[in-house]
């Protein structure tokens, strides 16, 4: 059976208009996943806020980028944590820091954000230090309250390696998030929470435990090649029984050669507009390192160059909404395409999903 979408019709007369999502806040502005960078996020015109999701020790779910603190943390200088600093294989790969598996949320609580990537956002390094580390519960209590009768907050909640934890950590993360779900009344389809993950796994588990008429979820989709399954019509068609939309790279939609030239643009929002899919691809970040050549302007790699033009190509080819580090200029981006745009007479894919 196809994944259900939202009971909640959206009239034909609605403008409906892609959604901007604030990837884990709006980090080109603050540290990510800082209450202050969920916040100004909103401000900034997102319409969901995006927290990725790691499990502690006592089962706490958390916000992190991944399960390894060190780099969005101050864990290393923390001479009391010393002692934790293992190394271990997380997706085949060698990883060497602090994990948020061994740590409880008490001791998770006692660390402070730092920005993670300082060399292309030194400006973010002065609010290092200002901040802790958030639970979803807490993001989601954000949404709902900076949500009002015009215009609802949702979180897009990505879930970081939950097979992974289930098989090598011991925690049952699927379990936990089916849970906390239900305990925060975010079971429903147009619901505060949007789920999302790399993990078909772990989506299909979810969506057995919560049913069809459970929260709307994404299947996320890495450029890498283990994931072009997923982008076949066979393979749309098959996320179609347990997701309503796919997030993939951007780069599965605007190709770029290895000296990030665009090369030309896929017929992926057809393909998944055809099996019923939204497409709400990540992520857009306004620094030239993230760029294509042309949009690049002067040197510099953190020199900001002209994301805007990107997300004004993305919204023209069809997509159903943007994951960013910059909510404000996708935001001006889609301004420019939707705001004299007449309505339209049938709902976008985002619409009926409960996206908007």
């Amino acid at each position: 059976m196809r994944a259900i979408a939202s009971p909640a019709p959206v009239p034909a007369t609605r403008p409906a208009r892609p959604v901007i999502v604030g990837h884990r806040g709006a980090p080109s502005y603050r540290p990510e996943h800082t209450a202050a960078s969920f916040e100004l996020a909103i401000d900034l015109g997102a319409d969901l806020i995006e927290p990725d999701v790691v499990v502690s020790r006592d089962g706490a779910l958390v916000v992190r980028h991944e399960n390894e603190l060190s780099h969005s943390t101050d864990v290393a200088d923390r001479p009391e944590f010393a002692g934790r600093r293992t190394t271990r294989l997380v997706d085949g790969r060698e990883r060497t820091g602090w994990f948020s598996e061994d740590f409880t949320l008490a001791e998770l609580r006692t660390l402070r954000a730092v920005e993670r990537m300082p060399a292309l956002r030194p400006l973010n390094t002065t609010y290092d230090g200002q901040a802790g580390i958030l639970t979803l519960a807490e993001v989601v209590a954000i949404a709902r309250r900076r949500s009002t009768a015009d215009r609802q907050v949702r979180v897009l909640a990505e879930l970081k390696k939950p097979s992974w934890f289930d098989a090598e950590a011991g925690v049952p993360m699927s379990e936990l998030v089916a849970a906390e779900l239900r305990r925060l009344g975010a079971t429903d389809p147009d619901g505060t929470v949007v789920v999302q993950s790399f993990d078909a796994a772990a989506l299909r588990r979810l969506r057995a435990d919560l049913g069809h008429r459970g929260p709307t979820m994404l299947q996320l989709v890495d450029d890498a090649g283990e994931d072009d399954h997923l982008v076949t019509p066979a393979g749309l068609r098959e996320v179609s029984t347990y997701a309503q939309g796919i997030a993939p790279s951007r780069h599965r939609i605007l190709q770029r050669d290895a000296d990030q030239a665009m090369t030309g643009v896929s017929d992926l929002i057809a393909q998944a507009h055809r099996a019923g899919l939204a497409v709400v691809p990540w992520t857009l970040r306004p620094e030239n390192a993230f760029l294509p050549q042309h949009l690049r302007r002067g040197e510099a790699v953190s020199g900001t160059g002209d994301m805007q033009t990107e997300a004004r190509l993305l919204l023209a080819l069809g997509v159903d909404g943007l994951i960013t580090d910059a909510p404000d200029v996708a935001a001006r981006a889609r301004a420019e395409l939707y705001t004299s745009r007449p309505s339209r007479t049938a709902p976008r894919p985002a619409a009926v999903l409960g996206l908007l």
